[in-house]
Formats: C-alpha cells, sequence, structure tokens
C-alpha cells in the first residue's frame, strides 16, 4: 500500500473501530504521504470517492456488501489480486471476475497466466519498489539471509523443508515474523530491512509457489545477488550467472551460495547486475505512472469519457 501511495492519487484507507489488522489505516512507521487518507467505516456512507480499489477476498466479499453503500459499490472497481491461486494452480475461478465492471490487476505476468480471470478486464502492473536512502550492499558477512513471515506456519508452499534443508549445508540467517519459531531472528521493521539485509552476501529465496516477494526486489535494489527456486514470476527476473542463481535443484543452489561465500567479487558483480534488474524494470516512477494510467482508465470508461 505504501508503493501504491507514490501514484498521483488521494487513497482512502477504510478503518474499524480499534484499528485492527486489515483496516488499520496509517499506522506503522511507514512515511506515508500527505495523499493517504483514513476513511472511518461510520463515516463512510458520506464520503465521495471516484472508484473503489480491494486488495483482499474479505474486503470484496464481504466489506463491499456490508459497508459500502449501493452508489458506492457501483463505482468504478478495482481488484489488486497480490498471489497466484491457493487451491488448483491453472483451474481457479478469480471470484472478482463473477461479479461485471471489475478490472482484475495482477502484480506479475504469471500470476495473470495461472489464475482463471474469465470474461474480466485485466491489466499487469509489475511491483515498483522505493528504499531507503543511502542503504548499499556491502556482503561482509559470510552467510545469505532468507526473508519470510510465519514460515513455520506457511509450511511447503513458502518453502520451510527447503530452507532447513540448505540451513544445514550452508549459514542462512532468517528473519520475518514469528521467524524465531524456526531458530531465526525475529522480525525486522520495513525501514530497517535494507539495512539489516546490505551485511550478508545473499539472499536466498526459497519459497515453491507464490508472487514476487518484495523482499527479493529490494534485495537486489541495494544491489545484493539472489539465490532462488526457479519458480513462479523469477525466471523473467533472474539471470543466471549475470544477477544471481535460480534452480530447481537444490544441490546446484548450494554449489552456488558457497561459490558466493568464497567469492565476495563474484557477489558484488552479480548484485551490481541485480540492481540494474530493478531500476529497469521495477522502478518507482514506472510503477506510479502504471497505476495512474490504468486508474484513469478504468474510471473514464464507467463515466464514458473517451481517452
Amino acid at each position: 500500500m505504501y508503493y501504491l501511495s507514490q501514484a498521483p492519487h488521494d487513497f482512502f484507507l477504510l478503518t474499524l473501530p480499534g484499528h485492527p489488522p486489515g483496516h488499520a489505516g496509517k499506522v506503522g512507521t511507514l512515511p506515508w504521504g500527505d495523499n493517504v487518507h483514513e476513511a472511518p467505516a461510520q463515516q463512510l456512507a458520506r464520503m465521495e470517492f471516484d472508484c473503489v480499489l480491494y486488495q483482499s477476498r474479505a474486503a470484496f466479499e464481504e466489506d463491499r456488501l456490508q459497508l459500502l453503500t449501493p452508489a458506492q459499490r457501483a463505482l468504478p472497481a478495482l481488484y489488486l489480486e497480490h498471489d497466484p491461486p491457493q487451491q488448483h494452480p491453472t483451474n481457479t475461478r478469480h471470484w472478482a471476475s463473477e461479479v461485471d465492471g471489475v478490472h482484475l490487476v495482477h502484480c506479475t505476468p504469471f500470476n495473470a497466466l495461472m489464475w482463471d480471470s474469465g470474461a474480466a478486464p485485466v491489466s499487469v502492473i509489475d511491483h515498483g519498489i522505493k528504499l531507503p536512502e543511502g542503504v548499499r550492499y556491502a556482503g561482509d558477512r559470510a552467510e545469505g539471509i532468507v526473508v519470510v513471515n510465519n514460515l513455520r506456519k506457511r509450511g511447503r508452499r513458502l518453502g520451510l523443508d527447503v530452507f532447513e534443508q540448505v540451513r544445514s549445508k550452508v549459514p542462512l540467517a532468517l528473519v520475518g515474523m514469528d521467524s524465531t519459531s524456526v531458530g531465526g531472528l525475529g522480525e525486522v521493521p520495513n525501514l530497517e530491512l535494507a539495512g539489516v539485509m546490505a551485511r550478508y552476501r545473499f539472499f536466498f529465496n526459497p519459497i515453491r509457489y507464490t508472487s514476487l516477494g518484495l523482499s527479493v526486489l529490494e534485495a537486489m535494489g541495494i544491489g545484493m545477488p539472489v539465490v532462488a527456486l526457479a519458480t513462479t514470476e523469477l525466471p523473467s527476473v533472474i539471470a543466471n550467472g549475470v544477477n544471481g542463481c535460480i534452480d530447481t535443484r537444490l544441490d546446484r543452489l548450494v554449489e552456488v551460495m558457497h561459490e558466493l561465500l568464497r567469492d565476495p567479487a563474484l557477489a558484488r558483480r552479480w548484485g551490481d547486475a541485480a540492481q540494474r534488474t530493478v531500476r529497469e524494470r521495477f522502478g518507482i516512477e514506472r510503477f506510479a505512472a502504471d497505476w495512474d494510467r490504468v486508474l484513469t482508465q478504468v474510471v473514464n470508461e464507467k463515466q464514458g469519457v473517451s481517452a
């Protein structure tokens, strides 16, 4: 949401009393801009918007029906899908496609490929990232780092077994929510994560099935090489021997990790290339411009305004 708010529009975050997760509003340490506002549920019916953006199934199937007025439900609507299908990987119809007029936005081409989006209009907007100023890869710690939230609970899909197998052969640190339950270092605040990652020699992504993790791109953005499973969107991002290494063979990934531990200069060359990849494909300016274009298009089409 913080990255999305870099688009040149005003965003109103639906909040509930007590600011529970999912309806918390402008909380935490992120430097929210003046274009981000809170929309308390008890005031929502009196507020006016140009469109409605949904980012979760609960928001679409519950909040949309329980909290929005009929007039607000009739506004131009977009659904931002962050993940690939969690049920069948190819034969799952997206629930938002069952409602006429909802524009689906996928954050990776892989997601768009795997979801059955029915007849819904679809856009793909690649991630964009904005990194803290002054953080640069150092790689002075001869270890790899893994960033996954709630890895113990999320299990095989997020690669718990992969992480444990590789950790038995390569020094790896794990950070993220509840990471201490599997021998990790705990959660790191968003604004501190890049600085923590920068000390480690490489970033390892053990995830079998997901979209494209922002932490991968944030690591690349500070000039860090990535070692990962060759799954989901990563084959279009990582070029072997250029900005990192991807493979489906864990023994090959372990070999590459040992090579990076032995050769800091190689890690830096790959990291420099990784940073160029992020600047060219995942820059925040491109991301904000893409969202501006899609939001404007969806609102104009609903209002019958030609582009």
